[in-house]
């Protein structure tokens, strides 16, 4: 069985899955005080609309929301169909605790208390 879209009608659902895309994901990259709508992620990279996709290497930030996720290192991007193609050589997660330089041990005190 054969079946036939005409033209109009698959640009539609072209247009229809793009933007379902943009609005389920809330993920957002940051660079150069520029964001742009992340439309989907593995785990090895990203994909970004090739209408406002800058062309992008180096380092940038990821944010889920408000909620800064990640920094990538871009070292590839492909353009594949409406879609540019990211690929990053690291995904470093943001902590928000400072990074500790010493071991912590598991029955060390939680805080000191003072003697009067």
């Amino acid at each position: 069985m054969t079946t036939f879209v005409p033209k109009e009608v698959q640009a539609g659902l072209d247009k229809a899955r793009k933007k379902a895309l943009k609005t389920a994901s809330r993920l957002r990259l940051s660079v150069d005080g520029k964001t742009y709508p992340v439309l989907r992620m593995w785990k090895t990279g990203f994909a970004v609309d090739v209408k406002i996709a800058p062309t992008l290497r180096g380092y940038v930030d990821l944010y889920d929301g408000s909620i800064h996720l990640s920094q990538c290192l871009i070292v590839a991007f492909e353009k594949d169909g409406d879609e540019v193609k990211f690929e990053f050589k690291r995904l470093t997660a943001v902590s928000t605790a400072p990074a500790i330089d010493f071991e912590r041990r598991i029955d060390s005190p939680a805080a000191l208390i003072a003697a009067h």
